[in-house]
């Protein structure tokens, strides 16, 4: 049977108890519904990971024991920094869970000129911590012990300074005419309704070589699956 995986953003100890309360409490007792012995490997995102063990359950709090610490890592050794416009709901929320999943190194949520989200005021934090969870479950289901980046969404003009790499585009290069990135790549993807012309050309000025993915026009969480899926087989640990 698979071990139950629970990210805790904590430091950490071998041979040592703790007591864990809040949602990750309630995950424990009421979604998984685990019992007093069960086994489970905890990790908090700066490599490796440990056995534990669940010693007791409250209403509000469980205790475990952190038992041996093994360095064991899922990282690509190609650095993948994915720049991806912001899509509505769920399909985002899609996106990051597959891009976590895929092994980028960080995100951020880009609003483009054609990106029909706005986020104002507080929402721009708060949507960046929703994805942040979206992306701790990620790492639990996929075997990760590193937390990816999520980081605060911005505009494209402010992303683009500063980086290079490849801008997605129905125009561009084929994937294997182009050189190896050697080990970190930043990746942009536009909107569903693509880049502007203006946007692709700053991207270019940047740094940035469009790149296509065939003659199909993909919505943005297939993109970024698609695209993720040929980097790393081009140049991460998919080959």
């Amino acid at each position: 049977m698979r071990r139950v995986r629970l990210y805790l953003p904590q430091p950490l100890q071998a041979d040592s108890e703790i007591v864990v309360g809040d949602e990750r409490a309630h995950y424990l007792r009421t979604v998984l519904r685990l019992r007093p012995g069960a086994a489970l490997t905890v990790f908090n995102g700066g490599g490796g990971e440990f056995e534990a063990e669940v010693l007791a359950l409250g209403r509000k709090a469980v205790r475990l024991y952190i038992g041996p610490w093994h360095e064991r890592e899922a990282e690509s050794p190609l650095k993948i920094h994915l720049g991806l416009a912001i899509a509505k709901g769920e399909r985002m929320d899609w996106a990051v869970q597959k891009a976590v999943e895929l092994g980028v190194a960080a995100i951020t949520p880009l609003l483009t000129a054609r990106c029909n989200v706005r986020l104002e005021g507080d929402r721009a934090e708060h949507k960046r911590r929703h994805w942040q969870a979206v992306a701790v479950a990620a790492c639990e289901q996929c075997g990760r012990n590193r937390m990816p980046a999520m980081l605060t969404p911005r505009t494209l003009a402010d992303w683009l300074p500063g980086r290079r790499g490849l801008v997605l585009d129905p125009a561009g290069r084929s994937l294997a005419a182009l050189p190896s990135p050697k080990t970190e790549l930043s990746l942009l993807i536009g909107p569903e309704g693509g880049l502007t012309p203006e946007e692709l050309d700053h991207a270019r000025q940047a740094g940035f070589v469009p790149a296509a993915l065939g003659p199909r026009i993909l919505r943005v969480e297939t993109a970024a699956v698609a695209a993720l899926t040929a980097v790393q087989l081009r140049w991460g640990d998919l080959r």
